[in-house]
């Protein structure tokens, strides 16, 4: 039975994601520092869920604390290493910066640290789709330049991508980092659009709705999100022999055992008409407070998934629709609404 050590695992993404390698026969160790950015105990709940199943154990402890978390891998001797904890939200990083320097720069040196010492199958580390920033050519592929981030926690996230490819080509550690897309499902987060929405909608609230609404994104249902990374721990880079080897469209690097993915659905959507969705599905209309785009937002993202289909032959395909019926399915049972 192989052993992964998930990062985040009372996290939403990492919830999902250790709920799918347990199902699939894999030996999970959770690490997690359960902050209080919100509500802790949906955080507790998502680990009760998985603790259900014997071959899962949670660990509490910061990314900031070296030594807990090195003493931990030391022990438990994972083969892979999948890195999702973080300071997450664009917002919160005008109000915060220095929590996204301490979790995402140093708590992510401390994941690099532990990997190179082990000496991992593979390291796979969450980044996000904030890093394209300013750029417009879209849908976003892996091997466009990604120079202009908008907030600190796009640029601490495009920090961690060089930083991982350094140790890559240092100690040949194969490295995947995925990018992630508007994620959204149930066990969501409650400071995210969705799950604010929908509360806002059942309580009869107004809702804060940016630039009008005319945004898009590329909404990634949670459960396509997980899958992409599982048949991503199976598929860990090789430094190429020759520039030649690598592919057209491959991000892997010309020198070291390094790739970056996208994981998003490769459909853009506008906001407008997922909060409409939402409105259908909670059977009422919104009030909305329609206000200006906010700093550090932009107006449109849209994944080019060409990269993740061609590594693994699967391409996330939840609508939008049914995804946001089933979280608010999920919401009305968590919440008895």
């Amino acid at each position: 039975m192989r052993t992964i050590l998930v990062t985040g695992s009372a996290g939403f993404i990492g919830y999902h994601l250790a709920q799918l390698l347990l199902d699939e026969g894999f030996r999970v160790v959770g690490y997690d520092g359960m902050t209080d950015y919100y509500d802790v105990r949906i955080k507790q709940r998502r680990h009760q869920m998985l603790l259900q199943n014997p071959h899962f154990s949670a660990f509490e402890g910061m990314l900031e604390d070296f030594d807990t978390l090195h003493t931990l891998a030391l022990a438990e001797q994972p083969d892979v290493i999948i890195h999702l904890a973080a300071q997450a939200g664009v917002r919160y990083s005008l109000e915060n910066p220095r929590a996204y320097v301490d979790a995402n720069l140093t708590g992510t040196f401390n994941v690099m640290e532990c990997a190179r010492a082990l000496g991992v199958d593979h390291l796979l580390m969450a980044s996000t789709s904030s890093v394209y920033g300013a750029n417009t050519d879209m849908p976003f592929a892996e091997t466009q330049k990604c120079d202009t981030p908008l907030t600190l926690y796009a640029a601490t996230k495009k920090a961690n991508e060089a930083m991982a490819h350094s140790y890559a080509h240092l100690w040949n550690l194969p490295t995947t980092m995925f990018r992630f897309f508007t994620v959204y499902g149930p066990w969501g987060r409650p400071d995210m659009a969705l799950f604010k929405f929908t509360r806002g909608i059942l309580e009869g609230a107004p809702i804060e709705i940016y630039n009008d609404g005319e945004m898009y994104r590329d909404f990634t249902y949670v459960a396509d999100l997980v899958r992409g990374i599982r048949l991503l721990v199976d598929t860990p880079p090789m430094r190429p022999e020759t520039p030649e080897d690598i592919a057209q469209g491959d991000s892997l690097s010309p020198v070291a055992p390094f790739r970056v993915v996208n994981i998003g659905n490769g459909e853009k959507v506008r906001l407008l008409d997922f909060v409409t969705a939402i409105e259908e599905e909670c059977g009422r209309a919104a009030i909305r407070n329609y206000l200006p785009i906010q700093p550090g937002d932009v107006p449109a993202t849209w994944a080019d998934t060409s990269l993740l289909q061609s590594l693994t032959g699967y391409r996330p395909q939840t609508g939008f629709r049914e995804g946001v019926a089933r979280f608010v399915a999920w919401y009305r049972e968590y919440y008895g609404v």
